[in-house]
């Protein structure tokens, strides 16, 4: 039998560099573009949203009201209740199916008189006016009784959102500027269903040029989320 080595016999075994595996050039740059494919997709991501985000924070942040013409910024915007409207011929239909488009609103009484027909008028010369964007962009008018609005008159406003809603329910959602009565503004629904403008009653032509400035003004602001059509 051979003896037993001495301790200074039994040395612990050495690991090497050589006793690692090391990464292979191959794998290194497969690494290394994969990085580089997802840095590439993170900036193409930034690249599409950035229009997205730049329009929205100019819609909703930098919007000083020095900048509008006519116009009146409702602060805070108002969204468009969850209540159903009935059309002329006594169909239940649901406010919120109005959403995405830009909304256009007269309010008044089926009967119509003078101040009322102007009214309309020049909504509808709004809507002309805007072009290539009235696609963009819908009219309409709710009326707050039950009176039945004139044969020629609905034939002039052809294309127009007729809606009944009651008056009181109408109180709750849109107001008028002090001291003037509801039936005496247009209001702008942004394509959300936010009530975020009001103009008053239009007195003269330049006053309806500047009523367009504004609503072209916040239609270019939103021309990166806001397409035609719903």
């Amino acid at each position: 039998m051979s003896d037993p080595k001495s301790p200074d016999d039994l040395k612990p075994i050495g690991l090497t560099v050589y006793d690692l595996p090391q990464p292979t050039s191959s794998s290194l740059s497969e690494s290394s573009r994969t990085r580089g494919g997802r840095l590439y997709m993170m900036l193409v991501l930034l690249a599409c949203a950035a229009p997205v985000v730049l329009s929205y924070l100019t819609y909703y942040v930098i919007r000083p009201e020095g900048r509008v013409h006519h116009g009146e910024l409702i602060e805070p915007q108002r969204m468009l209740p969850a209540w159903s409207a009935k059309d002329l011929q006594g169909k239940e239909t649901p406010l919120v199916t109005l959403k995405g488009q830009w909304l256009l609103v007269a309010v008044g009484s089926g009967e119509c008189g003078e101040k009322c027909e102007r009214l309309l008028f020049v909504q509808r010369q709004l809507h002309k006016l805007l072009n290539k964007e009235s696609d963009r962009l819908d009219r309409v008018w709710l009326l707050n009784d039950q009176a039945a609005p004139k044969g020629e008159l609905l034939s002039a406003i052809e294309g127009a959102t007729v809606l009944r809603v009651p008056a009181d329910q109408l109180s709750q959602w849109l107001a008028p500027a002090n001291g003037r009565a509801l039936e005496e503004h247009l209001y702008l629904i942004d394509p959300m269903g936010n009530w975020m403008m009001r103009f008053n009653y239009p007195d003269d032509a330049k006053t309806v040029v500047d009523m367009k400035r504004d609503v072209e003004r916040l239609l270019r602001a939103s021309v990166s989320w806001d397409k035609a059509g719903r």
